[in-house]
């Protein structure tokens, strides 16, 4: 039966170039990047090294990156720092912090947790293409506001939100503004001086790198406080003995999502189009997210009277493998908190399908999904109260 992977939204292969340059550290490099011993400075001149890789794709310096242990950590990280250096302004009028409904849940949870100890949360709605409305983030902010934190990318429905203009008004109004860019980040240009982003959080997996893995943006002047406390790593931010081969292979994964941009977004974007093209020739099919302002390798579908779950076991059975949300999330039963957001009602958000396409998908895992998305869907169709055909 032939195997196709259409879930790099929820992770991706190791590049087995990131794999080469890793397995040294695991062995013979070894040696603790704190320790001053020749083993030791070996680990902590390839952590350097990495972590200029890591900085040169966001087109800033390396003093400016700090590493975690992925996406999740540097969202919980740049939302909580800034607050909790920011806690005196608890008690004052006005929302202090602006997200979006459709964030990840590391940063909503977070946000939720905030409110708990005091803060204020300001959570803008999205429009039907998942978009937040610039004129409802200008009305939000504050004298109080001190942090916009809005997604670079969905990671469900791929719409790319306006960051640029984000930033922008951020920058007019005195916040700052973090962006989780993990979905984004080797498909959509991300230079964080003419984006103006403060802090911009990265997950090594996403791109061809190891799990538990990550890095923070920090922009020079914006303070935050720790989360994590020990051993002072990391300017004090990040305690906890630096894990050098996962560092190593983000920063080469980085390196290679850099040279590679242009070549990869083309490739992905036909394979992408070739793909909604042909899902939604299926009757009652539709496209979730924004038809144009969407990532290059993500297609998300509605089908209507039909459930989700079911869909994806079904093509799982066929060798898909496909998601119907966040692969974060993908253990609830709840509906999509960012399709109900996007104006979807439970059962519109419980018949959807998220396909996303990798640096090595093919025309032929494209026509192989095509050919037998159509047949599950009718099948489970019949079975369907819902559907009266």
């Amino acid at each position: 039966m032939k195997k196709v992977y259409m879930d790099y939204a929820a992770t991706t292969p190791v590049d087995k170039e990131v794999l080469d340059v890793m397995l040294p550290y695991f062995t013979k490099d070894f040696g603790n990047a704190s320790s001053i011993h020749e083993c030791g400075r070996n680990a902590f001149d390839a952590v350097e090294a990495s972590r200029k890789k890591v900085a040169d794709i966001l087109h800033t310096s390396a003093d400016e990156v700090i590493f975690t242990a992925g996406g999740t950590e540097s969202d919980n990280l740049a939302v909580k720092g800034v607050a909790y250096n920011n806690k005196d302004k608890i008690g004052t009028k006005g929302p202090h912090i602006i997200t979006s409904t459709i964030e990840h849940p590391a940063v909503l949870e977070t946000c939720k947790h905030l409110e708990k100890q005091g803060f204020k949360v300001k959570y803008l709605p999205v429009d039907k293409y998942g978009l937040i409305k610039i004129d409802e983030l200008e009305q939000s902010i504050s004298k109080d506001t001190f942090l916009i934190t809005i997604m670079y990318a969905n990671n469900e429905i791929g719409t790319v939100e306006p960051v640029a203009e984000i930033g922008k008004i951020a920058k007019e109004h005195g916040a700052f503004f973090h962006t989780d860019a993990v979905q984004a980040i080797g498909k959509e240009p991300t230079d964080v001086k003419k984006l103006n982003i403060d802090l911009l959080s990265i997950s090594s997996h996403k791109i061809y790198g190891p799990k538990g893995v990550g890095a923070l943006y920090i922009r020079k002047g914006v303070k935050i406080q720790p989360i994590i406390h020990g051993g002072g790593h990391e300017k004090g931010l990040r305690s906890s003995t630096y894990n050098t081969p996962g560092i190593v292979g983000l920063g080469k994964a980085c390196e290679l999502a850099q040279k590679r941009i242009e070549k990869d977004v083309a490739h992905l974007k036909n394979l992408r189009d070739k793909l909604i093209n042909g899902v939604l020739k299926i009757e009652e099919s539709y496209l979730n997210g924004h038809p144009e302002k969407r990532l290059a390798n993500n297609a998300h579908f509605r089908f209507s009277a039909i459930e989700g779950e079911s869909l994806n076991l079904m093509l799982d059975d066929k060798g898909i493998a496909a998601a119907t949300g966040s692969a974060c999330s993908s253990i609830k039963l709840q509906a999509s908190h960012v399709l109900l957001a996007i104006g979807l009602d439970p059962a519109q958000a419980h018949g959807s399908l998220r396909l996303t396409l990798g640096r090595i998908s093919t025309i032929d895992d494209v026509s192989y999904v095509v050919d037998v998305l159509p047949e599950a869907v009718n099948s489970l169709r019949k079975m369907s109260p819902l559907w009266n055909r």
